[in-house]
């Protein structure tokens, strides 16, 4: 892999998910190279990982909707009430061009009910446009124009371009069929049903993708980690993770309240995530 990198860029663009991958790759990498010979850096929305005598940089940039968004900023987020606006994927994309391998992810962040609010014009606006739409409708908008960006701006014989489809996320335990009011904290076996499918996983969004990209002509990998991921209930970050606020005792006495059923555990499933990226690069 690091070969394959010498004086390339890699990039991640998306939201944590894809941060969990893109800190997976490097944790994968970083102990090939000596402490002298490698540096990470944090500018705003892009962390760069530099091996120095590759010349090669694996990056992070924060995007969570890849467009333009109300939830840009990349440590003050938490935004309930979420934004996009419409046709605004410039604003970042003039920071991923030039990257030899780049992998986008987007889902999660959609996922705040059946209907989305779209900005048509800009967020400087005194009196904002704001229309409705369903969530399907506007993941379909957000996928058409992540690939009309990859066809303008990236050369398909310079650049290796990947999507990473849904994480999966464990918060219900009565999808394995376990006890109510519980989530993925204390599990420590996987699923073994192999046609497991949570709830959590929003088939009409797999089917949005499948759909615009069968349509596109343009070259771009799918990484499929949905269905291998699912089974996975053991694997997510739980209660062991850091807390960006201190807990309360109400908390503190129900670790499900609190428990994070959507990120991963590293080292964890996201190494296998790219291990398939690598097949792929490889082998594609």
């Amino acid at each position: 892999m690091m070969e394959t990198l010498r004086g390339k860029r890699m990039l991640y663009v998306g939201d944590s998910l894809n941060r969990g991958q893109f800190v997976s790759m490097v944790c994968l990498l970083h102990r090939l190279i000596p402490e002298n010979a490698k540096s990470m850096e944090t500018f705003g929305s892009l962390t760069v990982f530099t091996a120095k005598d590759y010349n090669a940089t694996i990056e992070f940039y924060w995007a969570p909707f890849l467009l333009e968004s109300n939830s840009d900023d990349a440590v003050v987020h938490r935004i309930f009430d979420r934004v996009v606006r419409k046709g605004s994927i410039n604003k970042h994309g003039k920071a991923w061009k030039g990257a030899d391998i780049v992998v986008f992810n987007t889902y999660l962040w959609w996922m705040t009910g059946l209907e989305f609010k779209i900005l048509q014009g800009s967020f400087e606006d005194e009196v904002k446009d704001i229309v409705m739409v369903s969530t399907e409708d506007a993941y379909r908008m957000g996928m058409r124009i992540m690939l009309r960006w990859v066809k303008k701006n990236m050369d398909p014989k310079k650049t290796r371009v990947f999507f990473s489809s849904m994480s999966p996320t464990h918060q219900k335990s009565i999808d394995w069929g376990g006890e109510p009011n519980k989530n993925c904290y204390n599990e420590t076996k996987i699923i073994e049903d192999p046609n497991y499918w949570g709830s959590d996983s929003r088939k009409s969004i797999m089917r949005v993708i499948g759909e615009v990209f069968r349509k596109s002509k343009v070259p771009i990998t799918f990484l499929n980690i949905t269905q291998l991921s699912s089974y996975r209930k053991d694997a997510h970050t739980s209660i062991y993770k850091k807390q960006w606020n201190p807990l309360t005792a109400e908390q503190l006495a129900n670790p499900v309240s609190y428990a994070d059923c959507v990120h991963w555990c590293l080292p964890g499933l996201q190494d296998t995530w790219n291990e398939l990226l690598f097949a792929k690069l490889f082998y594609p």
